[in-house]
C-alpha cells in the first residue's frame, strides 16, 4: 500500500486548503446559517477542483474533503463528488457520462444521494422496473421508471439538481436485500426543508411518480455506498483535525495560575488521545480510497473507515469542546461548529454499532464464501 499522493492530488489538496482557508472564515460561516456557500462553490468550480475528482479518484477526493472538514465549509463537495462524478463516471452509460459529467465537473450541476442509512430511505415502488414508463420524460428510453416514496432527510437536497436514489428490490425469499440505483432530476421531486444537527442545507425528499433513469448494474449500489462511506470518513478526519487544532491553540494561549493549560498532563493526554483518533480515521479512509482506486476489494475497508469516523470522530469533537473549558459551551464559538459536524457525520454514517454489525456480517460471509465480496 502506498498512500503517497500523486503530484496532481497533492496540488489539488494544497489549492483546496487555500480556497477553504481564504473563503470559509468563521465570520462568513456565521452569516450563512444553514445555506450553501454559493460563492465558495463557484470558486471551487472555477479553480477546477470539483472536476478534478474525475482524475484524482477517491483518494484525491478524500484529501480535498479533509481540508473542507478542517474549515467546516458549507458546500456539497462530498455529496456531489460521490453521488455524481464518481458514481456516473464508474457506472453511467456513455450517454449519461457525456450528458452529466461536464455539468457536475464545473459545479453547475449538483448531485446528492438518498441511500439506506442516510435517514432511512422509504421507496414505495420497491420494484421500480415494474413501473417502467413509455410516456413523459422517460418515454422512449429503455429502463426508465417512475419512483414513488419518501426519504426523511437528504443532505444538500435544496441545492441539488440531481438525486441518486437507492431502490430496494424484493428479497425474493432470501435474507439478502438488493438495491438498484436511479437518477432523478430534482425538478421532478418535492423538497420539504428540514433542520439537521449540523448547519447543512437538507430536505425531505418526496417522490410521486418521478421519472428516473437507471445508473449501473447490480454491483453499482454496493460500490457507491462504500465510496460514500470512505469519502465522508475523510471529511470527518478533517472535522476532527480542525477541532483539535483549535483546542491546541486555545490551551496554549489560555493560562491558569500563570501556566498555559497545555502544560497540564491531563490536557496533554486528552489531546494526544484525540490526535490518535484522528490519525486512525485518516489512515483507514486512505486505505479504503486507495484500494478503490486500485480496483481492489474495499467494502470491509470502507466499513472500517466509517466505524472509526463514527466512534472516534464523536470522541474527538467532544474532546475539542471539552478542552475549551467554559468557552466550549458558547454556541457561537467556532469549535462548536466542529462539534455539530462531528455529531452529524456520526449519524450520517449510521452510528458505530450499526456499522460494526454490518462489518461483522460481511466478514462472516467472506469466511463462509472463502473471500470478500468486491
Amino acid at each position: 500500500m502506498d498512500f503517497t499522493p500523486t503530484a496532481e492530488q497533492a496540488a489539488a489538496r494544497e489549492l483546496a486548503a487555500r480556497i477553504f482557508g481564504d473563503l470559509s472564515t468563521p465570520e462568513r460561516l456565521a452569516g450563512l446559517g444553514g445555506a450553501m456557500d454559493s460563492e465558495l462553490w463557484k470558486a471551487l468550480g472555477d479553480a477546477g477542483l470539483v472536476g478534478a475528482v474525475e482524475e484524482a479518484g477517491l483518494l484525491g477526493l478524500v484529501l480535498m474533503l479533509e481540508e473542507q472538514g478542517r474549515a467546516t465549509a458549507q458546500v456539497p463537495f462530498a455529496a456531489s463528488g460521490v453521488y455524481g462524478l464518481l458514481a456516473v463516471g464508474a457506472h453511467g452509460s456513455a450517454e449519461q457520462r457525456e450528458r452529466l459529467l461536464p455539468g457536475l465537473g464545473d459545479g453547475s450541476l449538483v448531485a446528492t444521494g438518498a441511500f439506506p442509512g442516510r435517514g432511512g430511505i422509504v421507496v414505495a415502488d420497491a420494484d421500480a422496473d415494474a413501473d417502467a414508463e413509455t410516456e413523459g420524460e422517460g418515454g422512449g428510453r429503455p429502463g426508465w421508471a417512475r419512483l414513488t416514496g419518501v426519504v426523511p432527510w437528504v443532505p444538500w437536497l435544496r441545492e441539488a439538481t440531481h438525486v441518486l436514489v437507492a431502490v430496494r428490490a424484493p428479497a425474493g425469499g432470501t435474507a439478502h436485500v438488493s438495491h438498484s440505483l436511479w437518477m432523478v432530476s430534482a425538478s421532478d421531486a418535492r423538497c420539504e426543508p428540514v433542520e439537521l444537527t449540523a448547519p447543512w442545507s437538507a430536505g425531505r425528499l418526496v417522490l410521486d411518480g418521478a421519472p428516473a433513469e437507471p445508473i449501473g448494474g447490480p454491483d453499482a449500489y454496493e460500490d457507491v455506498l462504500a465510496t460514500a462511506r470512505t469519502a465522508f470518513a475523510g471529511l470527518q478526519a478533517g472535522v476532527g483535525a480542525g477541532s483539535l487544532a483549535r483546542a491546541v491553540e486555545y490551551t496554549n494561549q489560555r493560562e491558569q495560575f500563570g501556566r498555559p493549560l497545555a502544560a497540564k498532563q491531563g490536557v496533554q493526554l486528552r489531546a494526544a488521545e484525540a490526535h490518535m483518533d484522528v490519525e486512525a480515521i485518516r489512515v483507514t479512509a486512505y486505505e479504503a480510497a486507495w484500494r478503490r482506486d486500485e480496483g481492489l476489494a474495499y467494502r470491509s475497508h470502507a466499513l472500517t473507515a466509517a466505524w472509526w469516523a463514527s466512534e472516534a470522530g464523536r470522541r474527538v469533537v467532544h474532546a475539542g469542546q471539552h478542552l475549551h473549558g467554559g468557552m466550549g459551551a458558547d454556541l457561537d464559538h467556532p469549535v462548536h461548529r466542529h462539534f455539530l459536524w462531528g455529531r452529524q457525520l456520526d449519524g450520517y454514517l449510521g452510528g458505530g454499532s450499526e456499522v460494526l454489525e454490518e462489518l461483522g456480517e460481511l466478514i462472516a460471509a467472506a469466511d463462509v464464501e472463502g473471500g470478500e465480496s468486491a
